[in-house]
């Protein structure tokens, strides 16, 4: 945190702040929308597929072109950084595509430049399971990074796909911001040191990250929260302080993983994917928790804004933190790189059998 008299982004930029929630997974309503605008929300990454084959994503990309002819007067489609502007200057939200898994790639690689094309700027590389980029972060032997996930790395850099690292494991992390030549995003998760899951990030990958000059975008799931649905905004918060003190106030974002309004068979289906066949034990359905009194729908972003400013944020931080860093991370991500070079110091060692 700065010492002395804080200078706003506003004044910094000549623009207003804007705030940006990097990974949300809703359903998605006219009164989510609605809660949107009241919370002031400028921009959202929104989830447009998990497990879904491309030409199922494609049909999921159809039904938001129905919610944006519906809404028009709340929500637009951004593919860029200025479409977020726009969307802000004429008081909507713009909704980013995401891919919480690499399934719509199928095994073809020219799929995503398709999916550029068609507007998803973000992709996960694994989603908790082995994928064929990537091993994820519940698997009992981590594989790491594949073949086809370096090579998919470099097309998503060159193409301006957004790397997510979220539900990988520790090697297929590491191994990526490694490969990578472009930052890399973890678009929704919560530092180790704080609160351990399977999902929590490591002191290693957070150096990693930072090294890459990437993006943490801190959950507010409840499973990933200490104490879960109890957790005090005052210990989120202070959470956030020790974070910036390790890897700097520029790659700290919010990415809330809000499911409000979704089904608890949403959950199920979001855990099992297409193969797996859960065990007895895990044959009872999951249920969706519920989230801190603090931070119960996007109505709430005021409160965690002051929140941040109680932790001793000055104003100019909190405006990083809660939408002014993802605005940086999106100017440089979302455009083609032509012209990338090779650095062959930075792929990993796998040699042709």
């Amino acid at each position: 945190m700065t010492a002395g008299k804080p200078t706003s982004l506003t004044t910094a930029n000549m623009s207003p702040p804007l705030v940006i929630d990097g990974l949300q997974y809703c359903r998605w309503t006219r009164e989510v929308f609605l809660h949107m605008r009241e919370g002031g929300i400028d921009a959202i990454h929104a989830t447009i597929g998990y497990h879904e084959l491309f030409r199922e994503v494609v049909g999921n990309i159809t039904a938001w072109n129905k919610l944006f002819a519906e809404n028009s007067d709340l929500i637009l489609h951004a593919r860029s950084l200025s479409d977020i502007r726009q969307a802000q200057a004429s008081a909507r939200t713009a909704i980013l595509f995401g891919l919480q898994n690499c399934s719509a790639l199928e095994d073809d690689l020219g799929l995503v430049k398709i999916c550029f094309d068609l507007g998803v700027r973000f992709m996960q590389i694994s989603y908790n399971r082995q994928s064929l980029l990537a091993s994820g972060c519940q698997e009992k032997n981590d594989s790491g990074l594949t073949r086809m996930g370096e090579q998919a790395i470099r097309e998503m850099n060159r193409t301006g796909i957004v790397v997510d690292l979220s539900h990988a494991s520790e090697r297929s992390c590491l191994q990526a911001l490694a490969c990578s030549e472009r930052p890399l995003a973890i678009s929704h998760a919560i530092p180790s040191f704080w609160h351990k899951t399977a999902r929590s990030v490591s002191d290693e990958v957070l150096t990693a990250l930072k090294n890459n000059r990437g993006l943490l975008g801190l959950s507010l799931y409840p499973y990933h929260l200490k104490n879960h649905g109890d957790c005090s905004r005052e210990d989120f918060c202070a959470m956030v302080a020790r974070l910036a003190e390790k890897i700097g106030i520029d790659a700290i974002g919010i990415g809330s993983d809000l499911c409000y309004g979704q089904p608890d068979s949403v959950l199920a289906w979001m855990r099992q994917g297409r193969w797996n066949k859960p065990s007895r034990e895990q044959e009872k359905q999951p249920s969706f928790p519920p989230q801190p009194p603090w931070f119960q729908d996007n109505r709430d972003f005021p409160t965690l804004h002051e929140g941040l400013l109680q932790a001793g944020f000055s104003t100019a931080e909190t405006e990083k933190i809660t939408g002014g860093n993802w605005a940086r991370f999106f100017e440089h991500s979302f455009s083609p790189q032509n012209n990338t070079k090779q650095n062959n110091t930075k792929q990993n060692n796998t040699k042709e059998a």
